[in-house]
């Protein structure tokens, strides 16, 4: 029989910490980029003593950090160097015996980036402390002190929500806070840097805005005023601020993917470099902004309980992340277009878009709403070949459908009285000093559904989150428009394909490709799918011509008269197929449904 594995690591306990813990971070060695750590970690008791390594971040629901990117690490105690051992099953965990009379422990370690991360350069340093410390088991991370030093190359300007105490040059203080605050406020160090307040008063908001290049950083009148009725529409929604402050930490750079991450006081966003230069460009990132800054009431001030850990080595659970993201997507949707950060029309074509790529998820019949909240723990850092049978992290575009369908249920069961707005300002109302947390289960958020109507909000949701069909578009159509299917393409599909380098044809081939021949991606079971193609192979002839996206253009449109014929390469050998599909170009769209109100427009109108 198997040995038992016996865990030696203390879990956490939520009593007092002696001193603080500093940490010192040496983000200067830019030609290597490497990050230099030092600390000093005041001795607890002496005996057995088990240092951790982060693991767990909340904002990726998932075990995003490695321990692999450690080197070099090394203890000492009062100057004299002590052995340590990595636990034999938790790589995060190394064990070391203090010797009595020590005082203090010196941790050194190296965290070890690619060569080509964009981490560390010159001109930009990200520095995330949950991958730069390591701290004691055994105690909540809330009631660990911490105060952090840093060094970054010369003339670069700070951008953090942790308090600055002094910065001489290139070397940072910062005023000590508890372990996690100091894992949820990231900072960086920028060479060109444009602070924009968006608030006046208490509480403050500001962007951070910080490029390669100063040219990325002219922001226009107009896109500055959006800005900032993006804030008061938002607090319209929510009411008052869980913070005190909050910085925007916007980063222009085409070298990081589009995205952001999530913090109680302040955010990181990655947008593309000519976001402010080019913004007609940039539809479909018009609401990242809006969903970043929501996440401060929708996951950090409230979360859900099996999702809050006492530290980043326990594991979280995501059982409500169609909450925690889904209706922060929603949201996201809304404030976009009550800002004017997206006209009317816009925000349908991206709802166009939530709904189309909801519709085409046959991989429903076998994986509900409800499992892709799992998707984080295995799914992350993996590929999916087939997103529509596969799926993958659905929980944000069918999230969005799904609050919609609260919000047209809301109104019918009120007669237009009650909506999400009041469900939003009722369930996260901030009701202590904003610095804490308050957790929810999913009987929660059916009391306060309740709260504005009487409907088994249980027996709902379950419907919706288990349904095997797609009959969580039914709110679209309760707010008065439906999806269909149209022979253009909206402005803001065309983008997503730019974005994306490829033409999408998953609505009528089954297929989306690139300007070369190269298919990206195939619709489980669709036309393409049915004629053999799969992600990967080489388009070589359309309808027996060379291939070229414009020859594929207009076999599309001929479609009705001549089926599309194509050879393509895979492994090595031609093969030809002919696609089953007799339909035109066709692309998604929001169409009103006639006799219904448009509750959907009253939804994106402006509160303030």
């Amino acid at each position: 029989m198997p040995a038992k594995p016996l865990s030696t690591i203390p879990l956490p306990v939520d009593h007092a910490f002696k001193g603080q813990i500093d940490v010192s971070v040496d983000a200067r060695d830019t030609a290597h980029k490497v990050f230099r750590v030092h600390e000093v970690i005041p001795v607890q008791a002496t005996g057995a003593v088990t240092l951790l390594y982060p693991e767990w971040e909340l904002s990726s629901h998932a075990r995003t950090i490695s321990a692999a990117s450690v080197a070099g690490l090394t203890i000492e105690a009062d100057g004299h160097p002590l052995d340590w051992v990595r636990d034999s099953v938790d790589m995060h965990a190394f064990h070391v015996v203090v010797p009595p009379g020590a005082q203090h422990l010196d941790v050194d370690f190296q965290y070890i980036t690619r060569v080509d991360d964009a981490l560390l350069r010159d001109d930009l340093v990200d520095i995330a402390w949950q991958r730069l410390m390591v701290y004691p088991a055994g105690w909540f991370a809330r009631n660990i002190p911490v105060r952090p030093t840093l060094a970054v190359p010369d003339g670069l300007q700070i951008a953090s929500a942790l308090p600055l105490r002094s910065q001489h040059g290139g070397d940072v203080e910062f005023a000590p806070v508890s372990m996690a605050t100091l894992l949820d406020a990231p900072v960086f160090a920028a060479r060109y840097l444009r602070r924009v307040p968006l608030t006046t008063g208490s509480p403050t908001v500001q962007l951070d805005l910080m490029s390669m290049d100063p040219a990325d950083l002219a922001l226009a009148a107009d896109d500055e005023a959006a800005l900032k009725r993006l804030i008061r529409e938002t607090s319209a929604v929510f009411g008052r601020a869980p913070y005190g402050h909050f910085d925007g930490l916007v980063v222009l750079d085409d070298v990081f993917p589009v995205g952001g991450i999530e913090h109680a006081a302040s955010a990181e966003i990655y947008l593309p470099a000519n976001y402010l230069r080019q913004p007609a460009a940039q539809l479909n990132n018009r609401d990242l902004i809006a969903h970043e800054h929501v996440h401060a009431w929708n996951g950090r001030w409230r979360q859900p309980a099996d999702a809050w850990t006492a530290t980043p080595n326990v594991p979280t659970r995501n059982s409500l992340l169609w909450v925690y993201e889904g209706q922060t997507e929603f949201w996201g949707r809304v404030l976009a277009a009550r800002s004017g950060m997206r006209t009317l029309q816009q925000t349908r074509d991206a709802l166009a878009l939530d709904a189309a790529s909801v519709d085409a998820r046959v991989g429903r019949a076998w994986k509900d709403l409800q499992d892709t909240t799992n998707d984080p723990l295995y799914v992350s850092g993996r590929t999916t070949v087939w997103p529509e049978w596969q799926r993958r992290k659905d929980y944000y575009a069918e999230g969005v459908l799904l609050w919609l369908d609260v919000q047209a249920r809301l109104q019918e069961a009120t007669h237009g009285e009650k909506g999400m707005d009041d469900f939003a300002r009722d369930f996260f109302a901030v009701t202590d000093n904003g610095t804490g947390v308050s957790t929810y289960t999913l009987d929660d958020v059916c009391t306060a559904l309740a709260r504005q109507a009487s409907i088994d909000w249980n027996a709902f949701l379950d419907e919706r989150l288990h349904a095997k069909d797609s009959r969580v578009l039914d709110g679209l159509r309760g707010l008065g428009w439906e999806l269909v299917y149209v022979p253009t393409p909206s402005a803001s599909f065309v983008e997503d394909e730019a974005a994306s380098g490829v033409s999408n044809l998953g609505y009528s081939l089954g297929l989306s490709v690139d300007d070369k021949g190269r298919v990206r991606g195939v619709v489980w079971d669709g036309p393409a799918f049915k004629a053999g193609m799969a992600p990967g192979v080489l388009i070589t002839q359309v309808n027996g011509t060379p291939f070229t996206a414009e020859a594929l253009s207009s076999a599309l449109a001929a479609s009705a008269r001549r089926p599309v014929s194509f050879d393509f390469e895979r492994d090595g050998k031609i093969h030809h197929g002919t696609l089953d599909y007799h339909g035109g170009p066709r692309y998604p769209a929001l169409r009103r449904v006639p006799g219904v109100p448009d509750r959907l427009s009253a939804l994106l109108m402006p509160r303030v």
